[in-house]
């Protein structure tokens, strides 16, 4: 199988920081596939890596069959970058960002002018085109900054933390702009804080810890390798919660939570549910709501990595992020 982003044993120390220890991963093309892990486990990295702006100390990683390191200038134009942060210009106005890349892509002014009033259509930002960027909102600033990664028609995104800060609403957009582009043939390679988003977007997730891979495979399979279902118990009485949760852990295990009102357990065994039933009612604890439910991504998140999620802070990023500006500045002097 040919993929349109593969790593092989992939490598990279910051001084005495090792970022990356021997990464494998693949994406297959017209997918997205979601890089996961907690801050600072090194998905900037390898995003910088794919993108040319970081060489390897070891391993190998290729882009459209074409190595990062040994033909870098063929990857850049191949390739759209969209980092944590907006990297447009906010004193400029949306037409003008546009036009800056496509002219640092060495597109001639009237196709730089048609590309940056095509996108600013794509992205439902033709009626702010002339205004300051400054002026946006959040989710337009990131709307424009993902279609300032698409003006040289890449075919392979890298999309790290394309979200961030985004309200629900300004998020879905983006989600659905995404779908868009997948569905037009683009792969993605799409590192993540929000789980939902890795489940509803990505087609298929490594996991990373340390700078090593902990795990790989579809959101369905990964939910399925801590427990594919989750069993709550919500017990009548408040002053129940604490007896009852050590209860359910004494028949779940430890990866059983509090979680406000109700106590969760990933479910292994099917007789779970029937043995806490009977060890509550043994010790006389009522029972409000009692249900299962399919595993969230958060959970195996925590499975995995031994805590939840959490958004990434600016300096818990693994080194410097990556933006456009940077890709477009490295395409221009390719």
């Amino acid at each position: 199988m040919t993929y349109a982003i593969q790593a092989e044993g992939l490598a990279k120390r910051f001084k005495e920081t090792r970022a990356l220890a021997g990464v494998d991963l693949a994406a297959r093309t017209g997918t997205v596939l979601g890089l996961l892990g907690p801050n600072g486990a090194g998905k900037t990295t390898a995003v910088r890596i794919f993108a040319t702006l970081l060489r390897p100390d070891s391993g190998r990683a290729f882009v459209a069959g074409h190595d990062v390191v040994k033909e870098a200038g063929v990857v850049r134009s191949l390739v759209g970058l969209t980092g944590q942060y907006a990297a447009v210009d906010e004193n400029l106005t949306g037409t003008e960002n546009l036009l800056l890349i496509g002219r640092l892509l060495g597109l001639p002014r009237y196709e730089a002018r048609a590309r940056a009033a095509e996108l600013l259509d794509r992205f439902q930002l033709s009626d702010a085109a002339g205004r300051a960027v400054k002026t946006f909102s959040g989710g337009m600033r990131r709307r424009l900054d993902l279609a300032a990664s698409l003006v040289g028609r890449p075919r392979i995104l890298f999309l790290d933390e394309p979200t961030t800060g985004l309200d629900p609403h300004s998020r879905g957009e983006l989600w659905d702009m995404l779908r868009g582009l997948v569905a037009d043939g683009v792969t993605a390679l799409l590192t993540t804080q929000y789980l939902n988003e890795a489940d509803q977007l990505a087609d298929d997730i490594v996991v990373i810890d340390k700078g090593r891979v902990i795990a790989e495979g579809t959101p369905d399979q990964l939910k399925s390798q801590v427990g594919g279902q989750v069993l709550q118990v919500r017990p009548v009485r408040a002053v129940d919660l604490a007896r009852a949760h050590l209860l359910v852990a004494e028949a779940a295990g430890p990866q059983t939570q509090i979680e406000g009102e109700l106590i969760t357990a990933p479910v292994k065994d099917p007789e779970l549910m029937p043995a806490v039933v009977r060890r509550l009612d043994r010790e006389g604890i009522a029972v409000g709501e009692l249900t299962l439910r399919r595993s969230s991504l958060d959970e195996v998140f925590l499975a995995l990595t031994g805590h939840r999620a959490e958004p990434e802070r600016p300096d818990d990023a693994d080194d410097a992020g990556p933006d456009e500006s940077e890709l477009a500045k490295a395409v221009s002097s390719a």
